[in-house]
């Protein structure tokens, strides 16, 4: 190929990727109102994130704000039979509550434990590991952990998968910490269920700020 059809061949390239760059281009206001869009399903089915998607969305989680660079966060990715695996580690935390707050766990509460793990094709738990750090409080590094696990359900959002936030009375028994090699002093911070949603889901109501903001003006 002589050189002025390879530059015109190069040219054409660069104009169809412009073109395509200006036609997905989207206003801050877009941005703004897909943001507040995002709602929390519950009950999630596939098709699921692949590998390079979830790995997409977790670059974005770690790009939280993360003071002194202590990235704090870190990323277990339970998906097909491993779901049951966690399930049995919920259970077993389950239990160890009740045993020790004089009660038992009846059947019924027992199998709904179990099945946990399997309302979605994929569970993302994030931990936060924490660091001392003279200038890094706690409360900073599990913040910072929240940040990240915003960013990682929006990444989500972004490539079309649906999600809702889950912790509960389970999330740090000794039995599920165990299960995820997360030390006493560590926090598991979510388990990020995702896959897709195919209900539709009402449109959320205008925010009202009122309330919740106060505004401080110098002179």
């Amino acid at each position: 190929m002589n050189n002025t059809l390879q530059d015109e061949f190069e040219t054409s390239d660069q104009r169809a990727d412009a073109t395509q760059i200006q036609s997905t281009k989207v206003s801050d206001e877009q941005v703004i109102n897909w943001i507040k869009s995002r709602r929390s399903i519950g009950n999630l089915s596939i098709p699921a994130p692949t590998k390079r998607q979830l790995e997409a969305a977790i670059e974005c989680a770690m790009s939280a704000p993360d003071h002194k660079k202590l990235q704090p966060w870190r990323f277990t990715v339970t998906q097909g039979q491993a779901r049951h695996e966690l399930g049995r580690a919920l259970l077993a935390a389950a239990q160890a509550k009740a045993l020790r707050e004089g009660s038992e766990l009846d059947e019924r509460s027992a199998e709904k434990t179990l099945k946990m793990p399997l309302r979605a094709p994929v569970i993302i738990t994030v931990v936060t590991r924490m660091r001392y750090h003279e200038k890094v409080p706690a409360f900073e590094q599990l913040l910072s952990s929240g940040a990240a696990v915003q960013n990682l359900i929006l990444a989500l959002q972004a490539q079309g998968f649906s999600t809702v936030w889950r912790t509960g009375p389970l999330a740090n028994e000794p039995a599920v910490k165990s299960y995820f090699n997360v030390g006493a002093e560590d926090y598991i911070t979510a388990f990020v269920y995702v896959g897709s949603s195919h209900c539709a889901m009402p449109a959320r109501g205008d925010i009202d700020t009122q309330g919740f903001v106060t505004y401080q003006n110098g002179l």
